[in-house]
Protein backbone atom coordinates (compact mmCIF):
# COMPACT_ATOMS: atom_id res chain seq x y z
CA UNK A 1 0.00 0.00 0.00
CA UNK A 2 1.07 3.34 -0.93
CA UNK A 3 1.33 6.10 1.27
CA UNK A 4 0.66 9.57 1.98
CA UNK A 5 -2.24 9.55 -0.28
CA UNK A 6 -4.22 13.49 -1.20
CA UNK A 7 -5.87 14.11 1.59
CA UNK A 8 -8.36 16.76 1.37
CA UNK A 9 -5.94 19.63 0.55
CA UNK A 10 -3.71 18.21 -1.68
CA UNK A 11 -6.52 17.04 -3.87
CA UNK A 12 -8.50 20.28 -3.63
CA UNK A 13 -5.78 22.23 -4.74
CA UNK A 14 -4.61 20.25 -7.82
CA UNK A 15 -7.94 20.10 -8.98
CA UNK A 16 -8.75 24.15 -8.76
CA UNK A 17 -6.39 25.13 -10.91
CA UNK A 18 -7.53 23.60 -14.01
CA UNK A 19 -10.41 25.13 -14.09
CA UNK A 20 -8.45 28.89 -14.15
CA UNK A 21 -6.79 28.67 -17.60
CA UNK A 22 -8.26 31.05 -20.10
CA UNK A 23 -10.09 28.96 -23.15
CA UNK A 24 -6.69 27.09 -24.10
CA UNK A 25 -7.70 24.68 -27.88
CA UNK A 26 -3.94 24.01 -28.96
CA UNK A 27 -1.91 21.26 -26.81
CA UNK A 28 0.53 23.96 -25.50
CA UNK A 29 -2.70 26.06 -23.94
CA UNK A 30 -3.23 22.70 -21.83
CA UNK A 31 -0.07 22.03 -21.30
CA UNK A 32 0.21 25.70 -19.46
CA UNK A 33 -3.59 24.78 -17.93
CA UNK A 34 -2.05 21.67 -16.22
CA UNK A 35 0.94 23.28 -14.93
CA UNK A 36 -0.75 25.72 -13.26
CA UNK A 37 -3.31 23.21 -11.68
CA UNK A 38 -0.51 21.23 -10.54
CA UNK A 39 1.40 24.16 -8.85
CA UNK A 40 -1.74 26.19 -7.36
CA UNK A 41 -2.80 22.32 -6.33
CA UNK A 42 -0.17 22.32 -4.20
CA UNK A 43 0.54 25.70 -2.88
CA UNK A 44 -3.11 25.25 -1.36
CA UNK A 45 -1.63 22.33 0.86
CA UNK A 46 1.72 23.11 1.68
CA UNK A 47 2.46 19.95 3.62
CA UNK A 48 1.38 18.04 0.20
CA UNK A 49 4.06 20.45 -1.82
CA UNK A 50 6.68 19.11 0.75
CA UNK A 51 6.09 15.87 0.13
CA UNK A 52 6.34 16.56 -3.38
CA UNK A 53 9.40 18.96 -3.31
CA UNK A 54 7.81 22.42 -3.88
CA UNK A 55 8.84 24.10 -1.70
CA UNK A 56 8.47 27.90 -2.57
CA UNK A 57 5.21 29.26 -4.41
CA UNK A 58 4.77 32.92 -5.41
CA UNK A 59 7.62 33.98 -2.97
CA UNK A 60 5.67 31.92 -0.21
CA UNK A 61 7.92 29.50 1.20
CA UNK A 62 5.27 26.33 1.70
CA UNK A 63 7.51 24.11 4.04
CA UNK A 64 6.84 26.91 7.16
CA UNK A 65 3.26 26.34 6.60
CA UNK A 66 0.63 24.12 7.33
CA UNK A 67 -2.73 23.76 5.40
CA UNK A 68 -5.34 26.10 5.98
CA UNK A 69 -9.15 24.21 6.95
CA UNK A 70 -10.63 27.29 8.04
CA UNK A 71 -13.88 28.31 6.31
CA UNK A 72 -11.87 30.75 4.48
CA UNK A 73 -9.44 28.21 3.58
CA UNK A 74 -12.36 25.57 2.40
CA UNK A 75 -14.19 28.42 0.31
CA UNK A 76 -10.52 28.85 -1.67
CA UNK A 77 -10.19 25.52 -2.23
CA UNK A 78 -13.94 25.12 -3.48
CA UNK A 79 -13.57 27.83 -5.66
CA UNK A 80 -10.26 27.03 -6.96
CA UNK A 81 -11.70 23.44 -8.15
CA UNK A 82 -14.92 25.45 -9.72
CA UNK A 83 -12.84 27.70 -11.96
CA UNK A 84 -10.63 25.29 -12.97
CA UNK A 85 -14.02 22.70 -13.92
CA UNK A 86 -15.03 25.94 -15.80
CA UNK A 87 -11.99 26.40 -17.69
CA UNK A 88 -11.49 22.53 -18.54
CA UNK A 89 -15.11 22.25 -20.10
CA UNK A 90 -15.27 25.44 -21.45
CA UNK A 91 -11.82 25.78 -22.85
CA UNK A 92 -10.40 22.39 -23.75
CA UNK A 93 -11.68 20.43 -26.64
CA UNK A 94 -10.29 16.92 -25.13
CA UNK A 95 -11.08 15.44 -28.31
CA UNK A 96 -8.02 17.39 -30.29
CA UNK A 97 -6.22 16.74 -27.85
CA UNK A 98 -2.82 14.78 -28.15
CA UNK A 99 -3.32 10.95 -26.22
CA UNK A 100 -1.21 11.95 -23.22
CA UNK A 101 -2.44 15.58 -22.73
CA UNK A 102 -6.07 13.96 -22.98
CA UNK A 103 -4.60 11.10 -20.53
CA UNK A 104 -3.24 14.66 -18.07
CA UNK A 105 -6.81 15.77 -18.76
CA UNK A 106 -9.00 13.05 -18.04
CA UNK A 107 -6.63 12.72 -14.22
CA UNK A 108 -7.27 16.36 -13.98
CA UNK A 109 -11.00 16.15 -14.66
CA UNK A 110 -11.31 13.09 -11.62
CA UNK A 111 -9.86 14.89 -9.68
CA UNK A 112 -11.70 18.19 -9.61
CA UNK A 113 -14.51 16.25 -9.28
CA UNK A 114 -13.15 14.23 -6.52
CA UNK A 115 -12.26 17.67 -4.66
CA UNK A 116 -15.79 18.71 -4.92
CA UNK A 117 -17.21 15.29 -3.99
CA UNK A 118 -15.10 16.00 -1.00
CA UNK A 119 -15.94 19.36 -0.18
CA UNK A 120 -19.53 19.49 -0.97
CA UNK A 121 -20.84 16.19 0.18
CA UNK A 122 -18.17 14.23 2.27
CA UNK A 123 -16.72 16.67 4.04
CA UNK A 124 -13.58 14.71 6.03
CA UNK A 125 -12.74 17.98 7.54
CA UNK A 126 -16.06 18.07 9.53
CA UNK A 127 -15.73 14.49 10.71
CA UNK A 128 -12.25 12.94 10.86
CA UNK A 129 -9.80 13.87 13.04
CA UNK A 130 -7.52 11.49 11.39
CA UNK A 131 -7.05 14.37 9.04
CA UNK A 132 -5.84 16.79 11.50
CA UNK A 133 -3.53 14.75 13.33
CA UNK A 134 -1.96 13.10 10.15
CA UNK A 135 -1.18 16.34 8.65
CA UNK A 136 0.67 17.60 11.88
CA UNK A 137 2.83 14.68 11.63
CA UNK A 138 3.57 14.69 8.31
CA UNK A 139 3.87 18.56 8.44
CA UNK A 140 7.06 17.49 11.17
CA UNK A 141 8.21 13.93 9.72
CA UNK A 142 8.93 15.08 6.08
CA UNK A 143 11.25 18.11 6.80
CA UNK A 144 12.89 15.79 9.77
CA UNK A 145 13.68 13.31 6.98
CA UNK A 146 14.00 14.22 3.20
CA UNK A 147 16.94 16.57 3.09
CA UNK A 148 16.39 19.03 1.05
CA UNK A 149 17.78 21.79 2.37
CA UNK A 150 20.48 22.12 5.04
CA UNK A 151 19.64 20.21 8.43
CA UNK A 152 19.10 23.74 10.26
CA UNK A 153 17.26 25.04 8.09
CA UNK A 154 14.91 22.21 8.01
CA UNK A 155 14.68 22.11 11.90
CA UNK A 156 13.68 26.38 11.62
CA UNK A 157 10.92 25.19 8.74
CA UNK A 158 9.79 21.93 12.05
CA UNK A 159 9.85 25.19 14.11
CA UNK A 160 7.46 27.36 11.86
CA UNK A 161 4.79 24.73 12.01
CA UNK A 162 5.07 23.88 15.27
CA UNK A 163 4.25 27.25 16.17
CA UNK A 164 0.97 27.09 14.11
CA UNK A 165 0.07 23.87 15.57
CA UNK A 166 -2.07 25.53 18.09
CA UNK A 167 -4.31 27.73 16.09
CA UNK A 168 -4.59 24.72 13.67
CA UNK A 169 -6.32 22.34 16.45
CA UNK A 170 -8.46 25.54 17.68
CA UNK A 171 -9.59 25.47 13.91
CA UNK A 172 -10.60 21.71 14.19
CA UNK A 173 -12.47 21.68 16.98
CA UNK A 174 -14.62 24.35 15.59
CA UNK A 175 -14.92 22.22 12.43
CA UNK A 176 -15.57 18.95 13.38
CA UNK A 177 -19.00 18.25 14.67
CA UNK A 178 -18.81 14.69 15.35
CA UNK A 179 -16.80 11.72 14.71
CA UNK A 180 -17.33 8.06 14.19
CA UNK A 181 -15.94 6.24 17.51
CA UNK A 182 -13.35 4.36 15.32
CA UNK A 183 -11.91 7.72 13.70
CA UNK A 184 -11.99 9.30 17.32
CA UNK A 185 -9.97 6.13 18.61
CA UNK A 186 -7.23 5.94 15.77
CA UNK A 187 -6.74 9.68 16.28
CA UNK A 188 -5.95 9.45 20.03
CA UNK A 189 -3.61 6.86 19.32
CA UNK A 190 -1.80 9.06 16.08
CA UNK A 191 -1.71 12.22 17.99
CA UNK A 192 0.48 10.16 20.73
CA UNK A 193 2.92 9.33 18.28
CA UNK A 194 2.84 13.54 17.40
CA UNK A 195 3.81 13.86 20.65
CA UNK A 196 6.26 11.32 20.82
CA UNK A 197 7.42 12.59 17.07
CA UNK A 198 8.47 16.27 18.89
CA UNK A 199 9.28 15.43 22.17
CA UNK A 200 11.48 12.38 21.73
CA UNK A 201 12.62 11.65 17.85
CA UNK A 202 13.31 15.10 16.43
CA UNK A 203 14.36 16.75 19.92
CA UNK A 204 17.29 14.42 19.76
CA UNK A 205 20.33 15.83 17.98
CA UNK A 206 19.21 19.36 16.79
CA UNK A 207 21.46 21.58 15.22
CA UNK A 208 23.75 24.48 17.12
CA UNK A 209 21.99 27.31 17.70
CA UNK A 210 18.25 26.20 17.36
CA UNK A 211 17.49 23.98 20.38
CA UNK A 212 16.03 26.81 22.49
CA UNK A 213 13.47 28.17 19.38
CA UNK A 214 13.00 24.34 19.38
CA UNK A 215 12.19 23.99 22.89
CA UNK A 216 9.91 27.09 23.26
CA UNK A 217 8.02 26.24 20.32
CA UNK A 218 7.57 22.61 20.86
CA UNK A 219 6.56 23.49 24.72
CA UNK A 220 3.54 25.13 23.11
CA UNK A 221 2.63 22.52 20.10
CA UNK A 222 3.19 19.66 22.88
CA UNK A 223 0.32 21.50 25.13
CA UNK A 224 -1.73 22.37 22.15
CA UNK A 225 -1.49 18.62 21.59
CA UNK A 226 -2.04 17.32 25.01
CA UNK A 227 -5.42 19.34 24.94
CA UNK A 228 -6.74 17.98 21.91
CA UNK A 229 -5.88 14.36 23.16
CA UNK A 230 -8.29 15.58 26.04
CA UNK A 231 -10.98 17.08 23.44
CA UNK A 232 -11.10 13.93 21.16
CA UNK A 233 -11.46 11.87 24.76
CA UNK A 234 -14.00 13.92 26.47
CA UNK A 235 -15.97 16.08 23.96
CA UNK A 236 -15.53 14.54 20.39
CA UNK A 237 -15.87 10.77 21.72
CA UNK A 238 -19.40 11.66 23.02
CA UNK A 239 -20.63 12.94 19.44
CA UNK A 240 -20.74 9.75 17.27
CA UNK A 241 -21.52 9.76 13.73
CA UNK A 242 -21.58 6.90 11.31
CA UNK A 243 -18.49 5.76 9.51
CA UNK A 244 -19.87 4.39 6.20
CA UNK A 245 -20.08 6.65 3.05
CA UNK A 246 -23.53 5.41 1.84
CA UNK A 247 -24.00 3.61 -1.20
CA UNK A 248 -24.51 7.26 -3.53
CA UNK A 249 -21.67 9.01 -2.02
CA UNK A 250 -19.66 5.62 -2.54
CA UNK A 251 -20.43 5.41 -6.53
CA UNK A 252 -19.29 8.77 -7.03
CA UNK A 253 -16.49 8.62 -5.19
CA UNK A 254 -15.37 4.83 -6.56
CA UNK A 255 -16.06 6.23 -10.12
CA UNK A 256 -13.29 9.30 -9.59
CA UNK A 257 -10.58 7.10 -7.34
CA UNK A 258 -10.60 4.01 -9.44
CA UNK A 259 -11.44 5.62 -12.77
CA UNK A 260 -12.20 2.07 -13.79
CA UNK A 261 -14.75 1.11 -16.77
CA UNK A 262 -16.77 -1.18 -14.06
CA UNK A 263 -19.03 -0.33 -11.69
CA UNK A 264 -19.01 -0.97 -7.80
CA UNK A 265 -21.47 -3.62 -8.62
CA UNK A 266 -19.66 -5.26 -11.24
CA UNK A 267 -16.22 -5.32 -9.48
CA UNK A 268 -18.30 -7.18 -6.48
CA UNK A 269 -19.88 -9.28 -8.47
CA UNK A 270 -16.48 -10.95 -10.01
CA UNK A 271 -15.21 -10.85 -6.65
CA UNK A 272 -17.39 -13.07 -5.30
CA UNK A 273 -17.19 -15.17 -8.15
CA UNK A 274 -13.10 -15.30 -7.94
CA UNK A 275 -13.21 -15.93 -3.66
CA UNK A 276 -14.77 -18.92 -4.77
CA UNK A 277 -12.61 -20.53 -7.29
CA UNK A 278 -9.56 -19.14 -5.64
CA UNK A 279 -10.32 -20.58 -2.27
CA UNK A 280 -10.74 -24.08 -3.62
CA UNK A 281 -6.89 -24.12 -4.81
CA UNK A 282 -5.81 -23.04 -1.22
CA UNK A 283 -5.16 -25.91 1.32
CA UNK A 284 -5.87 -24.72 5.21
CA UNK A 285 -3.49 -27.43 6.43
CA UNK A 286 -0.80 -26.54 4.61
CA UNK A 287 -1.04 -22.41 5.50
CA UNK A 288 -1.04 -23.39 8.81
CA UNK A 289 2.36 -25.50 8.56
CA UNK A 290 3.74 -22.50 6.31
CA UNK A 291 2.77 -20.03 8.94
CA UNK A 292 4.75 -21.81 11.76
CA UNK A 293 8.16 -20.53 9.69
CA UNK A 294 8.12 -17.12 10.85
CA UNK A 295 10.74 -14.06 11.89
CA UNK A 296 10.28 -12.49 15.82
CA UNK A 297 9.34 -9.25 16.52
CA UNK A 298 13.46 -7.71 17.23
CA UNK A 299 14.08 -10.05 13.48
CA UNK A 300 11.22 -8.43 11.42
CA UNK A 301 12.32 -5.38 9.90
CA UNK A 302 16.25 -7.01 9.92
CA UNK A 303 14.86 -9.81 7.66
CA UNK A 304 12.66 -7.62 5.64
CA UNK A 305 16.40 -6.01 4.59
CA UNK A 306 17.27 -9.08 3.74
CA UNK A 307 14.51 -9.88 1.65
CA UNK A 308 15.15 -6.62 -0.26
CA UNK A 309 18.10 -7.39 -1.34
CA UNK A 310 17.10 -11.07 -2.40
CA UNK A 311 14.43 -9.55 -4.76
CA UNK A 312 16.68 -6.66 -6.11
CA UNK A 313 18.86 -9.52 -7.62
CA UNK A 314 16.36 -11.81 -8.84
CA UNK A 315 15.35 -8.93 -10.59
CA UNK A 316 18.48 -8.17 -12.07
CA UNK A 317 19.30 -11.35 -13.25
CA UNK A 318 15.97 -12.19 -15.12
CA UNK A 319 15.71 -8.92 -16.67
CA UNK A 320 12.04 -8.37 -15.99
CA UNK A 321 12.16 -4.97 -16.48
CA UNK A 322 15.33 -2.23 -16.18
CA UNK A 323 15.89 -1.26 -12.35
CA UNK A 324 15.78 2.71 -11.77
CA UNK A 325 19.52 3.93 -11.65
CA UNK A 326 19.02 5.92 -7.94
CA UNK A 327 19.10 3.63 -5.64
CA UNK A 328 17.67 5.86 -2.51
CA UNK A 329 15.92 3.73 -1.22
CA UNK A 330 15.59 3.47 2.80
CA UNK A 331 13.86 0.51 5.49
CA UNK A 332 12.62 1.86 8.05
CA UNK A 333 10.06 1.66 11.03
CA UNK A 334 6.64 3.30 10.33
CA UNK A 335 5.72 6.41 11.91
CA UNK A 336 4.11 6.69 15.07
CA UNK A 337 1.02 9.10 13.81
CA UNK A 338 0.60 6.70 10.92
CA UNK A 339 0.26 3.66 11.97
CA UNK A 340 -3.25 3.90 12.76
CA UNK A 341 -4.40 2.73 8.80
CA UNK A 342 -0.66 1.55 8.18
CA UNK A 343 -0.52 -1.30 10.84
CA UNK A 344 1.47 -3.17 8.37
CA UNK A 345 3.34 -1.01 6.40
CA UNK A 346 3.72 0.65 3.30
CA UNK A 347 5.85 2.61 1.29
CA UNK A 348 6.34 6.63 0.79
CA UNK A 349 8.37 7.82 -2.69
CA UNK A 350 10.43 10.41 -3.09
CA UNK A 351 9.23 13.13 -3.85
CA UNK A 352 8.88 14.02 -7.69
CA UNK A 353 10.03 17.31 -7.93
CA UNK A 354 13.44 16.10 -5.79
CA UNK A 355 13.85 12.27 -7.07
CA UNK A 356 17.70 12.26 -5.99
CA UNK A 357 15.63 12.57 -1.63
CA UNK A 358 14.50 9.62 0.41
CA UNK A 359 12.16 6.56 -0.52
CA UNK A 360 10.55 5.12 2.44
CA UNK A 361 9.35 1.44 2.77
CA UNK A 362 7.52 1.52 5.84
CA UNK A 363 7.50 -1.55 8.19
CA UNK A 364 5.45 -1.14 11.43
CA UNK A 365 6.66 -2.97 14.27
CA UNK A 366 5.06 -5.37 16.92
CA UNK A 367 4.35 -3.41 20.08
CA UNK A 368 6.25 -4.91 22.51
CA UNK A 369 3.58 -4.39 24.93
CA UNK A 370 0.99 -7.18 23.12
CA UNK A 371 0.03 -10.48 24.78
CA UNK A 372 2.16 -13.47 22.94
CA UNK A 373 -1.07 -14.93 21.30
CA UNK A 374 -1.07 -11.14 19.35
CA UNK A 375 2.21 -11.07 18.45
CA UNK A 376 2.02 -14.69 17.27
CA UNK A 377 -1.02 -14.04 15.13
CA UNK A 378 0.72 -11.44 13.60
CA UNK A 379 4.01 -13.39 12.59
CA UNK A 380 1.93 -16.37 11.77
CA UNK A 381 0.47 -14.25 8.98
CA UNK A 382 3.62 -11.81 8.30
CA UNK A 383 5.47 -15.43 8.15
CA UNK A 384 8.91 -16.50 5.97
CA UNK A 385 6.95 -16.25 2.92
CA UNK A 386 4.52 -13.88 3.54
CA UNK A 387 7.06 -10.72 4.30
CA UNK A 388 8.48 -11.56 1.04
CA UNK A 389 5.77 -10.94 -0.88
CA UNK A 390 5.43 -7.80 1.54
CA UNK A 391 8.59 -6.65 0.09
CA UNK A 392 8.21 -7.82 -3.37
CA UNK A 393 4.91 -5.39 -3.38
CA UNK A 394 5.77 -2.30 -1.64
CA UNK A 395 9.52 -2.41 -2.37
CA UNK A 396 11.56 -4.63 -4.96
CA UNK A 397 9.98 -4.31 -7.92
CA UNK A 398 6.31 -2.76 -6.59
CA UNK A 399 5.90 0.59 -4.94
CA UNK A 400 9.58 1.40 -5.03
CA UNK A 401 10.94 0.75 -8.71
CA UNK A 402 7.31 1.89 -9.95
CA UNK A 403 7.41 5.32 -8.54
CA UNK A 404 11.11 5.71 -8.87
CA UNK A 405 9.51 5.15 -12.98
CA UNK A 406 7.02 8.11 -12.30
CA UNK A 407 9.73 10.52 -10.77
CA UNK A 408 11.57 10.44 -14.38
CA UNK A 409 8.16 11.53 -16.62
CA UNK A 410 8.96 13.73 -18.84
CA UNK A 411 7.48 17.27 -18.55
CA UNK A 412 7.89 17.72 -15.11
CA UNK A 413 4.18 19.03 -14.92
CA UNK A 414 3.03 15.63 -15.89
CA UNK A 415 5.56 13.90 -13.80
CA UNK A 416 3.99 15.84 -10.49
CA UNK A 417 1.14 15.48 -12.12
CA UNK A 418 1.15 11.72 -12.24
CA UNK A 419 3.00 10.78 -9.18
CA UNK A 420 0.88 13.31 -6.84
CA UNK A 421 -2.63 12.33 -8.71
CA UNK A 422 -1.51 8.84 -9.68
CA UNK A 423 -4.22 6.28 -10.41
CA UNK A 424 -4.58 4.11 -7.33
CA UNK A 425 -5.34 0.80 -9.39
CA UNK A 426 -2.10 1.39 -11.71
CA UNK A 427 -0.06 1.89 -8.36
CA UNK A 428 -1.77 -1.12 -5.95
CA UNK A 429 -2.23 -3.36 -9.14
CA UNK A 430 1.70 -3.09 -10.07
CA UNK A 431 2.32 -4.33 -6.39
CA UNK A 432 0.22 -7.33 -7.26
CA UNK A 433 0.94 -7.68 -10.50
CA UNK A 434 4.35 -7.58 -10.08
CA UNK A 435 4.66 -10.03 -7.51
CA UNK A 436 2.95 -12.26 -9.90
CA UNK A 437 5.38 -12.38 -12.58
CA UNK A 438 8.49 -12.15 -10.06
CA UNK A 439 7.08 -16.01 -9.04
CA UNK A 440 6.30 -16.79 -12.57
CA UNK A 441 10.04 -16.18 -13.11
CA UNK A 442 10.85 -18.44 -10.39
CA UNK A 443 11.64 -16.15 -7.86
CA UNK A 444 12.61 -18.37 -4.65
CA UNK A 445 13.48 -21.51 -6.95
CA UNK A 446 9.53 -22.11 -7.48
CA UNK A 447 8.82 -22.42 -3.81
CA UNK A 448 4.87 -24.33 -3.37
CA UNK A 449 5.33 -22.77 -0.03
CA UNK A 450 5.28 -19.15 -1.98
CA UNK A 451 3.24 -20.43 -4.67
CA UNK A 452 0.51 -21.39 -1.94
CA UNK A 453 1.04 -18.34 0.54
CA UNK A 454 0.67 -16.40 -2.68
CA UNK A 455 -2.57 -17.58 -3.50
CA UNK A 456 -3.95 -16.73 -0.02
CA UNK A 457 -3.04 -13.37 -0.78
CA UNK A 458 -5.04 -13.47 -3.38
CA UNK A 459 -8.06 -14.45 -1.60
CA UNK A 460 -7.11 -11.38 0.77
CA UNK A 461 -7.30 -9.04 -2.52
CA UNK A 462 -10.57 -10.49 -3.08
CA UNK A 463 -11.55 -10.14 0.44
CA UNK A 464 -10.46 -6.56 -0.05
CA UNK A 465 -12.35 -5.31 -2.90
CA UNK A 466 -16.21 -7.60 -1.05
CA UNK A 467 -15.49 -5.75 2.38
CA UNK A 468 -15.22 -2.10 1.13
CA UNK A 469 -18.07 -2.07 -1.41
CA UNK A 470 -20.14 -4.22 1.29
CA UNK A 471 -19.26 -2.22 4.36
CA UNK A 472 -19.97 0.90 3.03
CA UNK A 473 -22.73 0.26 0.82
CA UNK A 474 -24.83 -2.84 1.80
CA UNK A 475 -24.61 -2.78 5.41
CA UNK A 476 -22.30 -5.68 6.10
CA UNK A 477 -21.91 -6.43 9.84
CA UNK A 478 -18.49 -6.86 11.53
CA UNK A 479 -19.16 -10.37 12.30
CA UNK A 480 -19.62 -11.01 8.84
CA UNK A 481 -16.37 -9.11 7.97
CA UNK A 482 -14.57 -11.20 9.93
CA UNK A 483 -16.31 -14.50 8.97
CA UNK A 484 -15.06 -13.49 5.12
CA UNK A 485 -11.60 -12.70 6.45
CA UNK A 486 -11.05 -15.50 9.10
CA UNK A 487 -13.26 -18.15 7.90
CA UNK A 488 -13.51 -17.56 4.22
CA UNK A 489 -9.75 -16.50 3.02
CA UNK A 490 -8.06 -17.85 6.00
CA UNK A 491 -6.66 -14.71 7.52
CA UNK A 492 -5.14 -14.35 11.04
CA UNK A 493 -7.58 -13.29 13.76
CA UNK A 494 -5.06 -10.12 14.01
CA UNK A 495 -4.82 -9.27 10.26
CA UNK A 496 -8.20 -9.62 9.39
CA UNK A 497 -9.25 -7.51 12.82
CA UNK A 498 -6.37 -4.52 11.53
CA UNK A 499 -8.06 -5.15 8.51
CA UNK A 500 -11.92 -4.03 9.55
CA UNK A 501 -10.22 -1.00 10.95
CA UNK A 502 -8.62 -0.34 7.99
CA UNK A 503 -12.02 -0.12 5.68
CA UNK A 504 -13.96 1.73 8.29
CA UNK A 505 -11.06 4.44 8.20
CA UNK A 506 -11.19 4.95 4.66
CA UNK A 507 -13.14 4.22 1.43
CA UNK A 508 -12.63 2.98 -1.99
CA UNK A 509 -8.76 2.11 -1.21
CA UNK A 510 -9.11 -1.60 -0.68
CA UNK A 511 -10.72 -2.38 -3.51
CA UNK A 512 -7.61 -0.68 -5.74
CA UNK A 513 -5.33 -4.36 -5.46
CA UNK A 514 -8.41 -6.49 -7.36
CA UNK A 515 -9.29 -3.63 -9.76
CA UNK A 516 -5.82 -2.72 -10.61
CA UNK A 517 -4.25 -6.36 -10.58
CA UNK A 518 -6.97 -7.84 -12.93
CA UNK A 519 -6.90 -4.61 -15.61
CA UNK A 520 -3.01 -4.85 -15.39
CA UNK A 521 -3.57 -8.33 -16.96
CA UNK A 522 -5.97 -7.00 -19.15
CA UNK A 523 -3.36 -4.30 -20.13
CA UNK A 524 -1.03 -6.92 -20.91
CA UNK A 525 -2.86 -8.83 -23.19
CA UNK A 526 -3.76 -5.80 -24.54
CA UNK A 527 -0.89 -5.21 -25.54
CA UNK A 528 0.49 -8.46 -26.27
CA UNK A 529 -1.89 -8.86 -29.24
CA UNK A 530 -0.85 -5.96 -30.32
CA UNK A 531 3.12 -6.54 -30.49
CA UNK A 532 2.15 -10.47 -31.96
CA UNK A 533 5.31 -12.10 -32.31
CA UNK A 534 7.66 -8.83 -31.37
CA UNK A 535 5.71 -9.06 -27.71
CA UNK A 536 8.50 -8.78 -24.98
CA UNK A 537 7.48 -8.79 -21.21
CA UNK A 538 10.35 -6.93 -20.13
CA UNK A 539 9.72 -4.09 -23.02
CA UNK A 540 5.89 -4.32 -22.23
CA UNK A 541 6.94 -3.70 -18.12
CA UNK A 542 9.16 -0.74 -19.20
CA UNK A 543 7.13 0.98 -21.39
CA UNK A 544 3.84 0.63 -19.30
CA UNK A 545 6.09 1.84 -16.21
CA UNK A 546 7.46 4.99 -17.95
CA UNK A 547 4.10 6.09 -18.59
CA UNK A 548 3.50 7.16 -14.92
CA UNK A 549 0.21 6.32 -13.60
CA UNK A 550 -2.46 6.97 -15.87
CA UNK A 551 -5.67 5.34 -15.47
CA UNK A 552 -5.52 1.29 -16.68
CA UNK A 553 -8.04 1.98 -19.49
CA UNK A 554 -6.44 4.72 -20.43
CA UNK A 555 -2.51 3.31 -20.38
CA UNK A 556 -3.68 1.00 -22.58
CA UNK A 557 -4.48 3.57 -25.10
CA UNK A 558 -1.47 5.55 -24.64
CA UNK A 559 0.94 1.87 -25.31
CA UNK A 560 -1.11 1.14 -28.24
CA UNK A 561 -3.18 3.77 -29.56
CA UNK A 562 -6.11 1.63 -28.97
CA UNK A 563 -8.26 0.99 -26.42
CA UNK A 564 -8.91 -2.88 -25.00
CA UNK A 565 -11.22 -4.32 -27.11
CA UNK A 566 -11.30 -2.03 -29.86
Amino acid sequence: MRSLNPSLGIAALVAVMIASGCGPRRPEAFSQLAEEFVYGSLALSPVGATAAGYHEHKGVRLDEMLDDLSPAGIERQRNFYREFRRRLTTGVRAGDLPADDRADYDILADQIALGLLELDEIQNWRHNPTLYVELIGNALFLPHVLDYAPRPQRVRHIIARMEKIPAFLDQARKNLAGAPDIWTTTAIEENDGNIGLIDKIIRINLPEGTAADYDRAAATALAALRGFQDYLKNDLANRQTDWRLAPEKYRKKFRYVLATDRSPEQVLDAAEAELKAVRAKVSPDALAKIALRHSTPENYIRDARRDLEEARQFVKATGLLPLPSRDNLQVIETPEFMRGIYAVGGFMSAPPLEPQLGAFYWLTPIPKQWPPERVESKLREYNFFKLKLLTIHEAMPGHYVQLEYANDVQPKTRRVLRSVFGNGPYIEGWGQYSTQIMLDAGYLGRSPELRMTFQKEELRVLANAILDIRLHTMGMTDQQAMDLMEIDTLQEKEEATAKLRRAKLSSCQLPMYYVGWRDWIRVREHYQRWKGDAYNLAEFNEQALKAGAAPLPVLARLLTGKGIGE
